[in-house]
């Protein structure tokens, strides 16, 4: 295999890639032997007519695309190695020459990472983050403790209020017909949480168990039921029961029952720790983002557009394994919010084009600062992550693809060159 540097403009190569006769015969065979039962030649059993047969029935080519397909990727490697190239897409191929004389000969173009001059990167100046946590942070902290261990409680002949559960039934109208999805038994409604359409709560407030009545309501015009946008409707509502919470008291008995701690002093000191540890961390990742971020804005860089394509690619698939957690998926929020995938993408564009350049001036931090991984922090970070996972590390190595490891490595690599970025900036 040769492979030749054709041409360079901005971040496209042009490149050349020849393959010797032999190995693209034998790509060749390789192909008729996988495909070959998708022919049906006559006088042959299906998948035993001799190659040149086909070949004469279909044309000499018949296997080339096949072979190509299969040869690529072993070869491609290798000549991107040999160019000193960095590829950000897939390439754009064309075929120049099929012969004996020259074998396999492929012209191709290619997007690759972007060549710049790295700005200053050292003694970069930030201002200290604060990370004071303040009492009134610890009172809330024990307030969602509370919340989360209160009972909900129903209480005879009270009025819904804010904050009250309503029990309700309900069956949604438009012009006097019900409409679909707009019907439900027994459903814990909390008042003053804006979970139903706008309005609707707020007629509850007031009401007991018991009572009927009609809610009129109209849905927003960016509602994602396009039948329903805009429209006014009529809400049939019967309350069954009316729910308070109970918050238990903040005590000694509090501490107890929801931690394993005795008194509240001693609950009160574990939640500060916790809360300071939090802080301390989150303030460590806003001055190590705010110094990339400085460095990055000394550095000019015109980024690939396949790159801002691919964060973009890689933000709403994170979006989307979240949105999973809570038993959604994309689809489902962007009916929910009338927008367009076009829309959402455009939403992430500026933060996608920023951690691209981010990403970029790293790496060539990286390369300037002769940043490598030693096989011992690459062995400390699996035995983390093999008690993270609670895997045994031989389980985990096995687990593990060459992607992930050079992954890992990466990931290393990047924290390290960050830490460096930290240890010689001046922090005020």
């Amino acid at each position: 295999m040769k492979a030749e540097l054709i041409k360079k403009e901005g971040n496209k190569v042009t490149f050349k890639l020849t393959v010797d006769n032999n190995k693209f015969e034998s790509a060749v065979n390789k192909a008729y032997n996988k495909t070959k039962g998708k022919y049906n030649i006559p006088g042959f059993r299906k998948g035993k007519a001799p190659r040149v047969v086909i070949e004469t029935q279909y044309g000499k080519g018949v296997f080339y695309n096949d072979a190509i397909d299969m040869l690529f990727p072993e070869v491609y490697p290798e000549a991107i190695k040999e160019l000193n190239i960095d590829p950000i897409d897939r390439p754009e191929l064309d075929i120049e020459e099929i012969s004996k004389d020259n074998g396999l000969v492929i012209l191709g173009t290619v997007e690759v990472k972007p060549e710049f001059e790295l700005g200053s990167y050292k003694g970069i100046e930030v201002a200290k983050v604060d990370n004071t946590v303040s009492e009134d942070e610890i009172t809330l902290r024990l307030e969602e403790m509370r919340n989360k261990n209160a009972r909900v409680l129903s209480v005879e002949d009270k009025a819904l209020a804010n904050n009250d559960t309503a029990v309700i039934d309900f069956e949604g109208f438009e012009s006097g017909e019900a409409f679909e999805g707009g019907k439900g038994e027994n459903y814990s409604l909390v008042i003053g949480s804006n979970t139903f359409i706008p309005g609707f709560e707020e007629q509850l407030v007031g009401k007991k168990a018991g009572e009927e009545l009609e809610v009129n309501v109209t849905f927003p015009e960016e509602y994602h039921a396009e039948n329903l946008a805009g429209k006014p409707v009529v809400f049939k509502v019967k309350i069954n029961d009316v729910k308070v919470k109970e918050l238990p008291e903040l005590d000694d008995e509090f501490a107890k029952d929801t931690s394993e701690f005795d008194t509240l002093a001693q609950l009160r000191a574990d939640v500060r720790a916790k809360a300071e540890e939090e802080a301390v961390k989150k303030a460590e990742a806003e001055m190590r983002n705010a110094i990339v971020e400085k460095v990055a804005a000394n550095t000019e860089i015109e980024i690939p557009k396949a790159m801002v394509e691919s964060q973009i690619d890689n933000m709403l698939m994170e979006l989307n394994y979240q949105l999973q957690y809570q038993g959604l998926n994309l689809q489902q929020l962007l009916q929910m919010t009338g927008r367009t995938i076009e829309e959402l993408r455009e939403e992430r564009r500026e933060d996608a084009e920023r951690l691209v350049k981010s990403s970029l001036v790293i790496e060539a931090v990286a390369k300037a600062e002769n940043v490598e991984v030693s096989d011992e922090e690459f062995n400390a970070e699996l035995e983390n992550l093999a008690t993270m996972y609670k895997m045994e590390m031989d389980k985990l190595k096995s687990s593990l693809r060459d992607s992930d490891m050079e992954d890992i490595k990466g990931q290393i690599k990047i924290r390290k060159t960050i830490d460096l970025l930290v240890e010689s900036a001046n922090i005020a």
